[in-house]
């Protein structure tokens, strides 16, 4: 199947432009007919050569079900929303995709079911609350879940680059500075001193030799950064041992840590709401939970919580033994299985990590300019030690 984008002419003389999903041009033609139209022309998208190519972006997926609510909030028919949308979809990758769910609607298919054979745009929790909302007859407010879970989804991911992106920012400095000094700085200075003919104090013959290094070894200096990456991430894919401490390292790693373990339970716990919000049983909501948190520790962690549960515990004590989960998670399970109302306890939960987030990431933003200043100005400090101890030396020496 390749997907066409035509023009068209129906009874009345108006002209219709559009994407279409067929096998060929007589194919498509067919099609048409059977909707009103007379082709006048067609030609292959470009955006139609298979897929599994690339995940959808989640912006595009976020106005995929932004719209799919609105346009059913309105009655407006399930195919002429995916028809609407095949056509103003930018990616066309997703067009592509949109008009295989058109036909596999079309051929008798749930939207869900339809959805499951494209993974690459919808992973199984969409599949499955689509389906509830399917079953229960509340589709409009499942996609209404989803735009929002999606958009919280992304603020999250964004706060998670923060926090990554300025150690890295901070390092990249320090590390240009690094080099600036000992290639090009030190080794003017050096020549100094050695010039003077005097004992040269231990801090200065260390900065030497460091300047030594730097000037020698210069290019498997900056090899390492990009080699030692390529190699861990090796290490990580064909490893799952080293993968799940990997993972569990990220939770226990200074000031990051703690921040990172908030995002992924807030992550787990807006999950699990939604799901069990829609009607979704309680052992579904982990096994789905356990693709979203992104981590093999904390779904090492929901796999021992679906064994307990499956044992005869109740669903706190389940989470409590894992000892994975904070007091705040386990309280608010605890309240919700107590009250029925599982899913706006966890919500709170969600919120709270949340702002929390927000509020930490804040203070790493304000710890990093007095942190830089403090490691640059010891570098600078440690440079000027070594080159003025000499100096300083001589002139002790000299008698008047």
């Amino acid at each position: 199947m390749a997907l066409y984008s035509y023009r068209a002419i129906d009874d009345h003389g108006k002209t219709h432009k559009g994407l279409q999903d067929a096998a060929n041009q007589v194919d498509l033609e067919q099609r048409l007919k059977r909707s009103g139209l007379d082709l006048i022309d067609a030609k292959m998208d470009s955006g139609a050569t298979g897929f599994g190519r690339n995940k959808i972006k989640r912006t595009e997926l976020i106005t995929f079900f932004f719209n799919l609510e609105q346009l059913s909030s309105a009655g407006v028919p399930l195919l002429e929303s995916l028809a609407d949308l095949r056509d103003t979809m930018n990616d066309q990758h997703f067009r592509e995709i949109i008009a295989n769910l058109i036909e596999s609607i079309e051929g008798g298919k749930k939207l869900s079911e339809a959805m499951k054979l494209h993974p690459d745009a919808f992973d199984k929790i969409f599949i499955s609350l689509t389906h509830a909302g399917e079953t229960s007859g509340r589709l409009s407010e499942v996609f209404q879940h989803i735009t929002e879970s999606l958009k919280w989804q992304d603020e999250m991911s964004s706060q998670t680059k923060t926090i990554l992106l300025l150690p890295a920012i901070v390092g990249t400095v320090v590390v240009g500075v690094t080099f600036f000094l000992m290639i090009y700085l030190v080794p003017q200075l050096v020549s100094f001193i050695k010039s003077m003919g005097q004992e040269i104090p231990i801090q200065t013959r260390i900065l030497i030799a460091t300047s030594s290094f730097f000037v020698n070894y210069w290019y498997v200096l900056l090899a390492l950064p990009i080699a030692l990456p390529i190699a861990g991430k090796l290490v990580l894919v064909y490893s799952a041992e080293m993968r799940f401490k990997f993972d569990r390292f990220k939770l226990d790693m200074w000031v990051i840590g703690p921040i990172l373990r908030k995002i992924i339970l807030a992550r787990f716990a807006n999950t699990f709401a939604l799901m069990y919000g829609s009607g979704i049983t309680i052992l579904d909501c982990i096994a789905s939970s356990r693709d979203v948190v992104n981590n093999l520790a904390v779904a090492k962690s929901l796999e021992d919580v679906t064994h307990e549960i499956e044992n005869g515990k109740n669903l706190t004590q389940s989470f409590q033994h894992t000892g994975m989960f904070p007091p705040l998670v386990i309280r608010m399970l605890k309240v919700g299985e107590a009250t029925g109302s599982l899913d706006k306890a966890l919500l709170n939960v969600s919120y709270f990590y949340d702002r929390d987030v927000k509020s930490s990431i804040k203070k790493v933003q304000v710890m990093i300019e007095p942190a830089m200043t403090i490691v640059l100005g010891s570098l600078l400090g440690w440079v000027m030690l070594s080159v003025l101890s000499p100096i300083y030396d001589l002139i002790g020496k000299v008698k008047f």
